[in-house]
């Protein structure tokens, strides 16, 4: 199947997913996970309509990003793990962050975005099921409290909602309980009304277990072999 088909195949599975738990459909982003693909295949995909995209390495996308300039109206997200001092860089490629982790962090990339005289949207990822091989904040930390009650100094940083990978199962609703977590864990976090902090966005569910994600309650589902097939081999 071409990209478009296969882009076409998961707006369905999403619209199904939705209406069964009574959602709209249209309240759910699709994220094309463009991580080691080449520009054409993302081409594609935007051709199709899709307008975000999710990478995971600062330097490779930095390779990429020059190919891919002219594709107006296309929103780049980091969403893998980002070392402090890539910050710059990343502020000047992207315009969204979706792994925020640390207080460290969240200042470096607020003043990186105030020198470029632009602001980001992030999102705090969680790392809902406590594995050391992820990152991620663990819910119950002081670290978490720590960036929440700090958004309202970073003005050149729009904190948008939460992000989290759960731990792999081979059975889709294995997930589940993980995306439950983060859901509530979002629900705490708004009914404290603290000062720049939207928590519009959960961002849950992959290729293998979006339609339970989208049960739960995400409203961007990250899509990569989904879309584009398996991955290119290093």
């Amino acid at each position: 199947m071409s990209v478009a088909e296969n882009i076409a195949a998961v707006r369905e599975r999403i619209d199904q997913a939705a209406r069964r738990v009574g959602r709209n459909p249209e309240e759910i982003t699709l994220m094309a996970v463009s991580k080691t693909f080449p520009p054409q295949p993302i081409r594609e995909a935007y051709k199709a309509g899709l307008r975000v995209f999710g990478e995971n390495r600062v330097q490779e996308f930095t390779g990429k990003s020059d190919a891919l300039r002219d594709l107006a109206g296309a929103e780049w997200h980091l969403i893998g793990h980002l070392q402090s001092n890539k910050a710059n860089k990343a502020a000047e490629l992207f315009s969204a962050v979706d792994s925020i982790d640390s207080v460290k962090l969240a200042e470096k990339l607020n003043a990186a975005a105030e020198r470029l005289g632009k602001t980001l949207s992030v999102l705090i990822e969680v790392n809902v099921g406590g594995e050391e091989a992820k990152s991620g904040i663990d819910p119950q930390s002081h670290e978490l409290d720590a960036i929440l009650e700090s958004a309202s100094q970073f003005h050149n940083l729009n904190v948008r909602g939460l992000m989290t990978i759960p731990p792999f199962t081979d059975d889709p609703e294995g997930a589940r309980p993980y995306f439950r977590q983060l859901r509530e864990l979002r629900d705490r976090i708004s009914a404290r009304r603290l000062p720049r902090i939207e928590m519009a966005i959960l961002s849950m569910g992959m290729s293998h277990d979006f339609e339970i994600a989208i049960a739960e309650g995400s409203t961007c589902v990250r899509v990569g072999t989904g879309i584009f097939g398996e991955r290119p081999k290093p």
